[in-house]
């Protein structure tokens, strides 16, 4: 039984990161996308967005090196802005705490649109326990592959739990239940408060999935 959390936004969340992000390609482009740019992304992962924004700067693709050279760029941009004395990760520490007790008897995966690199610095500086397996952003996958190959050769009942109306797509897409974390997402399904106590996790989290 395959739980799958995302990370930003459902068990806490760095400020600026879009920013980060902007500032991080401007250092390998030359040139800083703007937030028109940005928002006129349309995927959720970083490689769909690195690839989207490349796509309108350069007329062509993203290459995997390119891809490389982003998540090195950008994990070098967080570790200096997440230090002691500068900006904070602010966690959802009942979320986390129902996350690592569902994760002590079943498994659990961490499923996430940022890049591998990236994705192992927020988790770190969450807290989050190493033996719970991430699976961030790669190469021309979309979010709801992403959950597919963390599910691959695991039996149900299954489970997506996340904050964004993305996280719903994907989930709908890929057949699984959904959790809401927060009030960003409209729909009729479960959702905790980013407050919520780790027994309302695993309690949620159980009754939900299918």
């Amino acid at each position: 039984m395959p739980i799958c959390f995302d990370l930003d936004g459902t068990l806490g969340h760095f400020s600026s990161g879009f920013v980060l992000l902007r500032e991080a390609l401007g250092t390998l482009w030359g040139g800083t996308p703007t937030r028109e740019e940005l928002g006129r992304c349309t995927g959720s992962t970083d490689w769909e967005i690195v690839d989207e924004l490349h796509r309108m700067r350069f007329g062509h693709p993203l290459e995997e090196a390119a891809y490389a050279a982003y998540e090195a760029a950008c994990v070098a941009r967080f570790r200096g802005a997440f230090i002691p004395g500068g900006q904070q990760a602010v966690a959802h520490a009942g979320v986390l705490e129902g996350m690592h007790r569902l994760a002590a008897t079943q498994p659990v995966w961490l499923v996430s649109g940022n890049a591998p690199g990236l994705l192992a610095f927020k988790a770190e500086a969450l807290g989050i326990d190493p033996a719970i397996p991430r699976l961030g952003s790669l190469p021309h996958h979309d979010r709801t592959s992403l959950l597919r190959l963390a599910r691959r050769d695991c039996p149900g009942p299954h489970l997506y739990v996340g904050d964004r109306p993305h996280d719903l797509a994907a989930a709908t897409a890929a057949g699984m239940p959904f959790l809401g974390v927060g009030e960003a997402v409209p729909g009729d399904h479960p959702v905790l408060a980013t407050d919520a106590a780790a027994e309302q996790v695993i309690e949620l989290a159980h009754r939900t999935a299918s």
